[in-house]
């Protein structure tokens, strides 16, 4: 405070004494009417570094007071208020590893740290720059100064500005956010969308971090005070123009070189120099890929072939495989039907499977050509995708490039010598593996399966379905009942293995015999009745009634007579009614029987009635002869 009023006070004697300077001049050039330079006046700066503040406090050196008020006039003129917080112009004049000192043409130089200008990391000594005078003097008595709070109040209306006049700005990098980036524009964070980068899809986004880079402003909502920025637009002017040039040249069947620029599961983009084409999964190879980063990569550079475009051009379908021969073109003649060849397994369909026997070149295997047998099963259950395997050449067609394969001709056709196998009435043990409704198919051996009808499966019992009887992987034994070798048909039997127990029972169960057993089930029309684990017997509603004049039900035991049987056609009829009927017959004839040998016995004979006759005739003449 003590030098400010020091100043202040030479600041008055020298601004008077520089206006009687000025006056003395100014008369002396009127009287001698001699054109000469005005006197320069003094600056400031070097009046305040060569003022001797002792002789002015002793008063040996006293300022005029006219040289005090001209003083005053140049401070105003050329030095800053430092109390009017407005912006202002500064140059660096010196730097450390963390300030910057500013000179802006005030009584005292201000500092700003360097983070304040982190998105110039050129800043050098001598560069102009704004400042807002933020602090008059701190508690050391040194003039603070802030760049980032001009930066703020003059960055809106430059960001606006650059909008509407859509010019390119300098922005600083600062971080990464949820979806692009974070960027210092004139003190304002700015948002960069990561689509809006580059033309080319980022993978690195830390690249860009602590990087100046130009803008344009795409977008400003003043509401929620957000800049929205892009780099790409400044690319896609220049690319545009490329654009336009490149499509005009474009032709069918046309070489050019490209950029992968991004890869999908479907195809490959690639940059033409502005222009993108697609490359379809199925143009990439000859070969059968999983995905296209087996045969590229990005930001590999290759040529590529112009297969198709639409009429715009804006679409353009890509070809890289096409500039390669064709590998069915490349394939030997030493190839010929019957011969074997190796290859893998690529692909694997319900019908079959396709082997690569050379680069680009596939054979399918029919799921019947894998297995000698008639039962055809899915391909999976032979081979699987990446088995070296080894097979038969069957067809091949060089034009149509297509090609079938076998692996059962690899071993014997079993059907060759199947009749000393499997002759008519020789028995056997066979695997089911399958049945329908009409019987079940019985696996003799690989490639040789039989089939047994659903009548002949059983002698006594009545199957409704072959999985009443077996199960998928039962052994059954098998008796071959036909043999058809041209169409490779084999009928076997179950049930001609055991005895027809239908012979035994002809006599066990004839019509008439009686036998006792329990009433198993009540079905429609009628019961059934097991007589034993081969036989059940029908007994008809009619020949249910008892003695006493019910019905029959369900688990009673009771006598019931056979009244049918019929071995070929597997019937037995049974009838409780008729076991009490019988007896009700036999006892009436009983009846009958006696009482006609008691009417037999009561009738007089011939003789003695006429000896009857006599005698009473005897006595009436008698009795006529007393009268």
């Amino acid at each position: 405070m003590a030098e400010e009023k020091k100043a202040a006070k030479v600041v008055e004697e020298t601004a008077e004494a520089t206006q009687e300077a000025n006056t003395t001049t100014q008369e002396v050039s009127e009287n001698t009417e001699t054109v000469q330079e005005e006197t320069p006046k003094q600056d400031p700066q070097e009046f305040l570094e060569n003022f001797d503040w002792d002789k002015y406090e002793e008063g040996i050196e006293k300022v005029e007071d006219s040289k005090l008020t001209e003083f005053e006039q140049l401070v105003a003129e050329n030095f800053v208020d430092t109390a009017d917080e407005e912006v202002v112009d500064g140059t660096v004049v010196h730097m450390t590893d963390r300030e910057a000192i500013i000179d802006i043409n005030a009584k005292s130089e201000g500092v700003i740290s360097l983070n304040e200008f982190r998105y110039n990391p050129d800043l050098k000594v001598g560069d102009k720059v704004e400042v807002l005078i933020d602090i008059r003097e701190d508690k050391t008595g040194q003039l603070v100064l802030s760049h980032r709070k001009a930066r703020t109040i003059k960055a809106w209306d430059r960001v606006n500005d650059a909008h509407d006049k859509e010019e390119v700005v300098q922005g600083f990098v600062k971080c990464r956010t949820k979806g692009g980036m974070i960027v210092d524009v004139f003190g304002i964070e700015a948002f960069l969308p990561g689509s809006q980068i580059d033309v080319k899809p980022i993978r690195d986004y830390d690249q860009y971090v602590g990087k100046t880079m130009e803008f344009k402003v795409v977008k400003i909502n003043h509401e929620f005070k957000n800049v929205v920025v892009s780099h790409k637009a400044l690319i896609e002017a220049d690319i545009e123009e490329q654009k336009k040039e490149i499509i005009g040249q474009l032709e069918k069947g046309q070489v050019l070189e490209g950029v992968v620029k991004n890869i999908t599961s479907y195809g490959v983009f690639i940059d033409l120099g502005g222009v993108d084409g697609l490359i379809h999964i199925t143009d990439l190879s000859w070969s059968r890929i999983n995905h296209p980063n087996e045969v590229v990569e990005l930001d590999q550079k290759l040529n590529v072939v112009i297969l198709d475009f639409d009429d715009n051009k804006s679409r353009i379908q890509l070809g890289l495989k096409q500039l390669e021969k064709h590998p069915w073109d490349a394939l030997g003649d030493n190839i010929q039907v019957g011969d074997k060849v190796k290859g893998k397994v690529v692909v694997i369909a319900d019908y079959g499977a396709f082997i690569e026997v050379a680069e680009g070149v596939e054979g399918l295997i029919h799921v019947s050509e894998m297995s000698w047998s008639t039962h055809l099963r899915s391909a999976q259950d032979f081979v699987s995708v990446g088995d070296e395997i080894e097979a038969v050449v069957l067809t091949l067609d060089r034009e149509e490039r297509k090609m079938s394969l076998g692996i059962k001709q690899l071993s014997p056709d079993p059907w060759t010598d199947i009749t000393s196998k499997y002759p008519v009435g020789s028995r056997h043990k066979g695997i089911v593996r399958n049945f329908t409704n009409f019987g079940v198919f019985v696996e003799m051996e690989e490639g040789i399966d039989g089939l047994i009808y659903i009548s002949d499966l059983s002698w006594t019992k009545k199957i409704k379905h072959p999985s009443e009887f077996v199960n998928v992987g039962d052994t059954l034994e098998v008796e071959v009942l036909e043999l058809d070798v041209e169409g490779r048909k084999l009928s076997l039997g179950h049930k001609q293995t055991t005895e027809n127990p239908w012979d035994k029972y002809a006599t066990e169960f004839a019509e008439g015999t009686v036998h006792k057993a329990s009433v198993s089930d009540i079905v429609d029309k009628g019961a059934t009745v097991v007589l034993n684990e081969d036989i059940t017997a029908f007994v008809p509603s009619r020949h249910m009634e008892k003695e006493d004049g019910n019905k029959l039900r369900k688990g009673e035991e009771v006598e019931f007579k056979i009244i049918e049987f019929n071995k070929d056609f597997k019937r037995v009829v049974a009838s409780h009614t008729a076991i009490f009927r019988e007896q009700e017959e036999r006892n009436v004839r009983a009846a009958k029987k006696k009482a006609a040998a008691a009417a037999e016995e009561a009738a007089p004979t011939l003789g003695d009635a006429n000896a009857q006759l006599q005698a009473l005739k005897d006595k009436m003449e008698a009795d006529s002869k007393k009268k």
